[in-house]
């Protein structure tokens, strides 16, 4: 029996066509066409109001595009609400972590771990049924090392371990395709180091989008750059291929590439 031909779902997770967005007959995403590639870590880069998150609101579905398409393994999910995404397996991070402060880091985890049980919406039912999730909240906690913190309330941690902590939650959620929204920001370097470990980690076994502006943490880690400036892409590539690109050192103020690879870190 032949097998079954290859298509472009197979190849790409998610796929945008022609992606517009206007405010107020402001473009900030204009005709997009991008597509991931399944497995790999694809970095979303450009100046300050670029149109990065706005984009990343559209695939979320936070925000509904004026025009275009999204495509989500071959399927349309263009007009899908964000709950709807997330079930499909879409998660998103954002740019401030997104963690309950007043609870330990076990019971953010247990919290994210929760919707696998029948009782997500009993909010009656005894914090005790939540028990049997603690193994592997303690999984996923020893994964991003944050294992010797389970016990700590959350909003005593670092902000580099508040960080891990939401990719933590994040990987709960069993992603296909993790949206991060500038993970290492206002980290030192440290903490940059240990998150970007992390994102490498948790690309093992699916597809992550991120949004970063520390052009060291892209060199690192990702396999696709795609560069937007003014809502509309400009250069998408390796690293090598997109900071050696015009239109990207025109847009990063006339940088060389020595200067770009350092802009923002």
């Amino acid at each position: 029996m032949a097998a079954a031909p290859h298509t472009i779902a197979d190849e790409f997770i998610i796929e945008t066509r022609g992606l517009t967005k206007e405010f107020q007959g402001f473009v900030a995403v204009s005709n997009v066409d991008l597509q991931v590639r399944r497995g790999q870590i694809h970095a979303l880069i450009g100046p300050n109001g670029a149109g990065k998150t706005t984009f990343f609101n559209l695939l979320t579905k936070f925000l509904i595009p004026d025009r275009g398409q999204i495509l989500y393994r071959g399927e349309d999910i263009t007009l899908d609400r964000p709950a709807e995404v997330a079930r499909r397996g879409i998660v998103r991070s954002f740019q401030l972590s997104a963690v309950f402060p007043h609870l330990t880091v076990l019971e953010n985890v247990r919290i994210a771990l929760q919707r696998s049980l029948a009782t997500t919406f009993h909010f009656w039912k005894s914090e005790s049924t939540l028990s049997v999730l603690n193994s592997q909240a303690m999984e996923l906690l020893d994964l991003v090392d944050l294992g010797a913190f389970a016990g700590v309330v959350a909003v005593r941690l670092p902000y580099g371990r508040k960080r891990a902590l939401e990719i933590a939650t994040t990987l709960a959620m069993q992603p296909q395709l993790m949206l991060l929204d500038e993970p290492t920001q206002g980290m030192g370097h440290e903490d940059v180091d240990r998150v970007t470990a992390l994102i490498r980690q948790a690309a093992a076994k699916r597809t992550v989008l991120m949004v970063e502006h520390n052009m060291q943490v892209v060199a690192r880690i990702a396999d696709t750059i795609t560069v937007l400036q003014r809502g509309q892409i400009i250069a998408s590539g390796t690293y090598a291929e997109v900071s050696r690109n015009p239109l990207v050192i025109e847009a990063y103020m006339g940088a060389p590439e020595a200067e770009l690879q350092a802009a923002h870190s």
